[in-house]
């Protein structure tokens, strides 16, 4: 299980450190394909956090939902509607959620010493 994020660590910074250009009209697709990555990381740790984590299920749901969002933005950009804007507002409240999920289960843990979230 340690494995994934570990491997995860070192594409990480071995694509951060590649000189890798981008063309610019790629960008918007890339800032929403990231977007929902860091929803689907965030998602992630807060099933982890609920006992209820599986590799294959977030490995599956990384990929998926990385495309799918950068296609979706593709497809909303080539009909003419802003797509985009739509993915970004949805994924970041998703976002926002987890986190505020995470935070109160780390908060519940450091003020009972128990397992729970704060109520």
């Amino acid at each position: 299980m340690i494995w994934l994020p570990v491997i995860g660590l070192i594409l990480g910074f071995s694509v951060y450190w590649l000189p890798i250009h981008v063309p610019s009209y790629f960008s918007p697709y890339l800032a929403v394909a990231t977007l929902a990555g860091l929803d689907s990381i965030c998602g992630g740790i807060k099933a982890g956090l609920d006992s209820k984590f599986h590799d294959a299920i977030f490995i599956s749901g990384f990929l998926v939902n990385t495309c799918l969002a950068a296609v979706l933005a593709f497809l909303g950009d080539q009909i003419g509607v802003d797509l985009l804007l739509a993915a970004v507002v949805a994924l970041g409240g998703r976002i926002f959620l987890n986190l505020s999920l995470i935070r109160r289960y780390w908060i519940g843990r450091t003020r009972k010493g128990t397992d729970g979230y704060v109520k």
